[in-house]
């Protein structure tokens, strides 16, 4: 796989006027064996035009809206490649992306599904500044790169950034299914959640990504705005992933991060409906039970059951594999 094909997706709906700053970072990566697919979801402006502009460097798939998960899905059902990588329209990837990302799943082997680096976000908390993702998502590996051993609990516990990051085999994601359509939101963490039982995950803690700031039309502003179904789609993540965990009889650790994980889930949509209510009441009873929920989320966050991040490095990887031929 050393110089195999990476087929890079990038869904786009009306962006227009930053498409272009994203496919040169992608065109700019040090790993050249790649194919640009762009996947118009239905855009009015001139999207269409900008992407023409690329001629034959790029691929142009054009659709009726229908959403990025189905615009995702459908890139990986054109791609080519052995290894399957996403972006979107208005973030950036450093040059060494794909190349770091190619090699450390070559070193590590076919059982390692995908492989996620780190990111800068900017201007995710509305301050100005510019934060990293595994740092948001209080991940703080043993190593550079290596290996990500406890994947499902970490993810079972907090949200972690995946599309921009993730360089995937496309035997894994075929596995998988892909993205669920059905879902409104949260595609982006239905899909690394189930993926993280198919095995351990290679990481780079260098930010390859940088993620530019939601604006303000984008998917994940509409979803804070749109929190009942938001909290319906959680919910249903986590049930359908902890039925296939209990299912297979393993991981009690597991099992239990996702039942206290849907149980949290369950209160902030009640929290939601008790905010929303006309009776004075209940709106003050909404707002005690997301102040419960804020202090239980913190004081969980620094209790010895909140699950760290578990690593090993390349060289111990290896070496626990050779002991098992031995």
């Amino acid at each position: 796989m050393s110089n195999g094909l990476v087929s890079v997706i990038i869904p786009t709906y009306n962006r227009g006027s930053i498409i272009s700053k994203c496919i040169e970072s992608v065109l700019a990566q040090t790993y050249q064996n790649i194919e640009i697919i762009v996947v118009d979801d239905g855009s009015t402006d001139d999207t269409g035009a900008k992407l023409r502009e690329y001629g034959s460097r790029i691929r142009i798939v054009t659709q009726t809206n229908a959403g990025p998960a189905v615009a995702r899905n459908r890139g990986i059902e054109v791609s080519r490649g052995q290894i399957i990588a996403f972006q979107d329209s208005d973030d950036l990837w450093k040059p060494a992306k794909l190349q770091r990302q190619v090699s450390l799943l070559d070193k590590l082997g076919k059982s390692v599904p995908c492989c996620l680096c780190n990111a800068i976000m900017r201007n995710i908390y509305g301050d100005g500044n510019e934060h990293l993702s595994f740092d948001i998502s209080s991940m703080q590996p043993g190593y550079d790169e290596g290996l990500w051993l406890n994947v499902p609990e970490v993810l079972a516990t907090r949200f972690v950034l995946f599309n921009q990051t993730v360089a995937i085999r496309r035997d894994a994601i075929e596995k998988v299914g892909g993205f669920d359509p059905d879902l409104k939101y949260m595609d982006d963490y239905d899909l690394p959640l189930r993926l993280s039982l198919e095995g351990p995950w290679a990481y780079i803690r260098e930010p390859l990504t940088i993620w530019a700031g939601g604006a303000s039309d984008s998917f994940a502003q509409k979803a804070t705005r749109d929190a009942i179904i938001l909290k319906e789609c959680e919910i249903k993540i986590a049930g359908r992933v902890l039925d296939r965990v209990r299912a297979s009889g393993g991981n009690p650790s597991l099992q239990r991060h996702l039942e206290r994980r849907i149980k949290g889930y369950r209160r902030g949509l009640r929290t939601i409906n008790l905010h929303r209510s006309r009776s004075p009441l209940k709106r003050v009873l909404g707002k005690l039970v997301g102040t419960y929920d804020r202090y239980y989320g913190a004081a969980f966050r620094r209790s010895p059951w909140f699950p760290k991040m578990d690593t090993v490095s390349i060289e111990d990887w290896k070496s626990h594999n050779l002991a098992n031929f031995a």
